[in-house]
């Protein structure tokens, strides 16, 4: 491990996942220190085993929840004493009705998770990084964005709003020092996806890894001049 002044501090949301263990193993390689975040903690204990507790925080909570993330981030900023990046992965997706048949509850629950999401967990930590005058954020919207799709109103209209989200925070927090971009995937290679489409060729997917190396080129400081960008990765 390199001298703290130097070691990258990096706090991950839905690090249990396919997309967050290949990012958290992305920048362990780089020696950074890490806090870890999923809805679970016995989920990361498992996903994690090997993982020094001296050095890196696994912690438990509700990212649609701006009390859950004010507290988790006090627990990251006393533990670490800055936050260098934060990368946003936690979401969901789900097909869902037609447009004009949508329910409450899916368009609640696709904009909590992929919008408002994005709110809570930031408004945790940006703060922070505009004091320091330095950051990066990086958000995972997704390609499917930039137009709607039959059956996937909700998630769609969540991901642009993302993005819509990411574009704005950027434009604000350019002036204190602070990059927010995002990545936005078409289609992940993930077990998930491959057990939900068993039918499709993976090869035409998008692998965890590149996916991990882009988030971990916006959160370096050869990004410094990107500012409210959503990077397409597509195979």
């Amino acid at each position: 491990m390199s001298d703290a002044s130097t070691t990258p501090h990096v706090l991950i949301t839905g690090a249990a996942g396919a997309l967050g263990r290949t990012v958290a193993q992305h920048f362990l390689d780089q020696g950074a220190r890490l806090a870890l975040v999923d809805h679970h903690a016995g989920r990361l204990a498992e996903v994690f085993p090997g993982l020094d507790n001296s050095q890196h925080l696994l912690l438990a909570g509700d990212v649609t929840s701006a009390p859950d993330m004010a507290a988790l981030t006090g627990q990251v900023l006393q533990a670490f004493g800055r936050v260098d990046a934060l990368v946003h992965i936690a979401g969901g997706f789900e097909m869902g009705e037609a447009t004009h048949a949508l329910t409450r509850a899916s368009w609640d629950r696709m904009m909590n998770l992929n919008a408002w999401s994005f709110v809570a967990v930031t408004q945790a930590v940006l703060p922070s990084m505009i004091e320091r005058r330095s950051g990066r954020i990086v958000a995972v919207t997704a390609k499917v964005a930039a137009r709607g799709l039959p059956a996937m109103a909700a998630y769609i209209a969540s991901k642009s709003a993302l993005q819509r989200l990411v574009e704005s925070m950027a434009a604000e927090a350019a002036p204190h020092g602070v990059n927010i971009n995002s990545v936005a995937p078409s289609v992940l290679d993930t077990p998930a996806n491959r057990q939900a489409m068993p039918d499709a060729n993976p090869a035409e997917w998008v692998s965890t890894s590149v996916a991990a190396q882009t988030i971990g080129f916006l959160a370096s400081p050869g990004a410094a001049a990107l500012h409210g960008q959503h990077l397409t990765l597509d195979a």
